[in-house]
């Protein structure tokens, strides 16, 4: 077994500690504006779908606009982007406050706020979430990763108790003017921070053409479809019990504000522990058997939260459920990241988050229509079969275990030296690789041309085709198309050592006397009258 590395080496980095502490604070801000937000609306409607719509609110704009938010992420300095977060986030909520003090908020204006605080929230993660992989090495993320979630956890241990004891002590407004201030230190964090930045070789891609290609990536990439689903499912079930925790603390165990932040501290101190375990249970199981049991435990919690009236009983089922919560999605987090190399790791993650907070949305609509018209308890029930459902899912679809793939970017790639005088839009490209193979390889040459494939167009290309000489059957070209040459140069930069290694398969069937000639050519679909694409001039020799 190979050494562990201890589950708060992360803090090591100066950047990463001061980022994490600021971040804290900025989380505990947050929380306390939950339960502001939860518990305003049970005073100001009567309706248990209007309360599960605030946590719906708040994810709603996650699902929406982190794709969006991914490719810029993969494209701008993510520290300004985050910064632009903040600081709307910042703005948005001081409105909120002064909305509050005034006494002018109704359900819809409440949800409204809460609506444009995720939107901020979609905006800043994924530029948050892959910064990490550049603050910390490759070998310290997943406890990185575990240490936001427990950096989060354990200001939601005790945000939400003291967000309960503002809220019954000094209004909902107090708990919203808090969080407005709470975004200063992160504010100061980013600032000071200075990231170090490649300068640009390409053009920036197009928003369009960026997630084009970051749902191509993801779409075409096993594992991260296998991470998708997960976290749809867990995310459908397991946020029933944030939704619908106002309700339970109000009508099944007869409580008030300061017991519903009590209930949201445990979750909280569940999700400490989970942060804590998360690092010996990955020592020692398989990622899958952690998700499973987890989906399982997180079942089990949900269903007990439901039939228990007990505060006691339930607040030791919120310290499962809050455990599995942070044991799955960091571990999904963690996946995600280190499938995906770092060109695309910020739309990956934005796939992700969508997805996962999309099943959280759903849920959270669904769950309060539920309640509505059945009643916490069963809505909390049927939660808990769908959280069995996802850990069953397991059995056909596991997760893939971290470092299979060695996604880092492979160096031997250069720019072909061109003749003709191209700009950065000229194109469509057409690009043809020459082989030659025996008849006795083809099996084996097919086989490994079909990943091949696979990977050629889940980077960005098109019109893929593998073509076969019918005078010489040993001669197989491969052809396919890029819109530009800054695109065809842009794709070979993409290329990863894991997939090097598919290509020198590849190749390694190929018989003739070189290496596969390559064939770069720009394509006519007419005729001009002229050369639109003339030789590069040459200096004249004096």
């Amino acid at each position: 077994m190979s050494q562990r590395i201890s589950p708060f080496s992360p803090f090591r980095y100066l950047t990463f500690r001061s980022l994490w502490i600021a971040t804290s604070a900025s989380n505990l801000g947050g929380l306390i504006q939950t339960v502001g937000a939860g518990w305003m609306m049970t005073k100001i409607s009567d309706s248990s779908q209007m309360v599960a719509l605030v946590q719906a609110s708040s994810t709603l704009p996650i699902m929406m606009f982190s794709l969006v938010a991914g490719a810029l992420a993969d494209s701008i300095d993510r520290r300004q982007i985050m910064l632009t977060a903040q600081t709307f986030m910042l703005a948005i909520s001081s409105g909120l406050a002064v909305l509050a003090f005034a006494g002018f908020l109704t359900p819809w204006l409440l949800l409204f706020f809460t609506f444009l605080i995720g939107c901020g929230t979609a905006l800043n993660n994924p530029s948050w979430q892959a910064s990490i992989g550049d603050i910390v090495p490759k070998e310290e993320l997943p406890n990185a990763v575990a240490l936001n979630s427990m950096g989060y956890n354990l200001m939601r241990s005790v945000g939400p108790a003291i967000g309960g004891a503002i809220v019954a002590f000094a209004g909902a407004a107090a708990a919203f003017a808090i969080n407005a201030v709470s975004y200063s230190a992160l504010l100061i964090a980013l600032s000071k921070w200075k990231p170090d930045s490649a300068p640009l070789t390409l053009p920036r891609e197009r928003i369009g053409r960026a997630l084009s290609v970051g749902l191509r990536y993801v779409t075409m990439s096993p594992n991260l479809m296998k991470v998708m689903m997960r976290g749809f499912l867990f995310g459908l079930g397991a946020i029933s019990v944030l939704a619908l925790l106002p309700l339970v603390a109000r009508d099944i165990v007869q409580g008030g504000a300061l017991t519903y932040g009590v209930m949201l501290g445990f979750f909280g101190l569940g999700a400490i522990c989970g942060a804590f375990l998360n690092s010996h249970l990955r020592a020692y199981f398989k990622n899958e058997a952690i998700v499973c049991f987890s989906f399982l435990f997180s079942a089990l919690g949900t269903a007990i939260i439901g039939l228990s009236s007990d505060i006691r009983i339930s607040c030791l089922a919120l310290i499962i459920s809050g455990a599995s919560w942070v044991l799955v999605l960091s571990l999904l987090n963690v996946t995600v990241q280190l499938s995906a190399p770092r060109w695309v790791a910020g739309r990956a993650l934005a796939f992700y988050q969508t997805v996962t907070f999309g099943g959280m949305a759903a849920g959270s609509w669904v769950w309060g229509a539920i309640a509505e018209s059945y009643g916490p308890e069963n809505a909390l029930i049927i939660a808990g079969a769908v959280l069995v459902f996802g850990s069953l899912v397991g059995l056909l679809i596991s997760l893939p275990e971290f470092g299979l793939l060695n996604l880092d970017p492979h160096d031997r790639l250069s720019e072909p030296i061109i003749q003709l005088d191209l700009t950065s839009r000229s194109g469509p490209i057409m690009i043809m690789v020459d082989y030659e193979i025996s008849q006795q390889d083809i099996p084996d040459f097919l086989s490994a041309m079909a990943e091949w494939r696979r990977i050629r167009i889940r980077d960005g290309v098109q019109q893929w085709v593998l073509l076969r000489d019918l005078e010489n059957p040993d001669i197989w070209i491969e052809s396919y198309h890029v819109p530009t040459w800054v695109e065809y140069v842009r794709y070979n930069k993409r290329r990863t050592k894991a997939d090097s290694e598919i290509f020198d398969r590849v190749i390694a069937f190929h018989r003739g006397p070189k290496r596969p000639s390559v064939h770069r050519m720009i394509e006519r679909q007419t005729v001009a009258l002229h050369d639109d694409t003339p030789l590069k001039p040459h200096p004249e020799i004096h």
